[in-house]
């Protein structure tokens, strides 16, 4: 690669397009003739605003956002995101999560601390290797909202089919397949994504809410950076947003749009995974984590017959100029992450890889 750049397959922060990093490397001294970084730029200024209205205007345009949703960037990442759906959705008390692997498990810790949680429907019981049933469930009459976790990063499995909510308000965590697939944002209520695994750098979530969820009756104890309705009144301008981050994803909705939009990354996404799941399928050494139907386009564990093994394909892989294919704490084993910005030439290089240590180790 140019640069001397890697084959990153980390699971976030990622890879991002190498056309918008040049981009910002040429404007990195001087953002649109203001003699300045947008890290140094008053966040009030006329060019920060600019650049703030084009980011949610691209995205808008990218997604087809209605105009009765605002879309808000808030830092803190996914993590502040579990806390503050549950803040400001949960007028009832009471909220029905799909337990589907590390994060939505996370997400209903949180939860929990704000009202009441039930468990609509698990794959605890093989490891979260696949999605559950999510046609008929048993959703309360009073449930302020069904959350799911779209795209687990860590587990490897995706919602292809979105789950019955029964006219209940659906809430996703899009964090590692956001604007990897065409969405129809009207069938949600909320969708939220942490930035740093499929568009920019760590540090900010994109919110998408539906205006009439946005609330003036939350309970004393949210804090106001914590309500959903500040930012949507200040234009995510309360206090000092990530500006570096609004600019950075920008140039990538930005770049997304001039190269077909959703539905040509869900072509080429679905492209590059097609050629390391072949691969995985036919394997002797190399076993898939995930039931076929639920398997992620994004985000790929696989195992081998031991974790030593697995510890010596790392090492291997590492020295052979791949990075970041270890697995998660949690769970072990490998994982190689293909998001938007890994181009097809670094999956098939990786299965190149795999190809020849197998023969190597057979």
């Amino acid at each position: 690669m140019k640069y001397g750049r890697t084959y990153n397959f980390s699971a976030g922060p990622a890879m991002m397009p190498e056309p918008v990093l040049e981009e910002i490397a040429a404007e990195m001294m001087n953002c649109r003739g203001s003699g300045m970084c947008v890290m140094e730029m008053s966040h009030r200024s006329k060019v920060f605003q600019q650049i703030r209205d084009e980011a949610e205007a691209d995205l808008r345009k990218l997604m087809g956002i209605p105009d009765n949703y605002k879309v808000l960037f808030i830092q803190g990442g996914g993590t502040v995101q579990f806390a503050m759906a549950a803040m400001n959705l949960m007028k009832n008390g009471l909220a029905c999560y799909v337990e589907t692997g590390a994060w939505s498990k996370k997400a209903i810790a949180e939860a929990k601390k704000y009202g009441e949680v039930r468990i609509a429907a698990s794959s605890a019981d093989k490891n979260f290797s696949y999605i559950p049933d999510c046609s008929d469930l048993d959703i309360p009459d009073n449930a302020d909202y069904v959350y799911i976790c779209e795209n687990e990063t860590i587990n490897g499995t995706t919602f292809f089919q979105l789950p019955n909510t029964k006219g209940k308000v659906l809430v996703s965590d899009q964090s590692s397949m956001f604007l990897s697939r065409p969405c129809d944002v009207s069938k949600y209520g909320l969708i939220w994504g942490g930035v740093q695994k499929n568009v920019g750098p760590a540090g900010m979530a994109v919110v998408i809410i539906r205006e009439d969820l946005l609330r003036d009756d939350l309970p004393e104890f949210v804090p106001t950076y914590m309500s959903y309705k500040t930012h949507a009144d200040n234009d995510s301008l309360y206090n000092t947003p990530n500006c570096w981050a609004i600019y950075c994803c920008g140039k990538v909705f930005h770049y997304l749009l001039d190269n077909g939009g959703l539905e040509a990354m869900h072509q080429r996404n679905v492209e590059k995974a097609k050629i390391l799941y072949d691969f995985l399928d036919q394997s002797k050494l190399f076993t898939g984590a995930v039931r076929k139907e639920d398997r992620s386009l994004m985000n790929v564990p696989f195992v081998t017959p031991t974790k030593d093994q697995d510890a010596d394909v790392v090492a291997a892989s590492k020295a052979a100029g791949f990075d970041n294919l270890k697995g998660h704490k949690s769970v072990g084993g490998l994982r190689a992450s293909i998001y938007n910005a890994m181009p097809k030439e670094g999956v098939e290089a990786l299965v190149e890889f795999l190809k020849k240590y197998e023969r190597e180790h057979n």
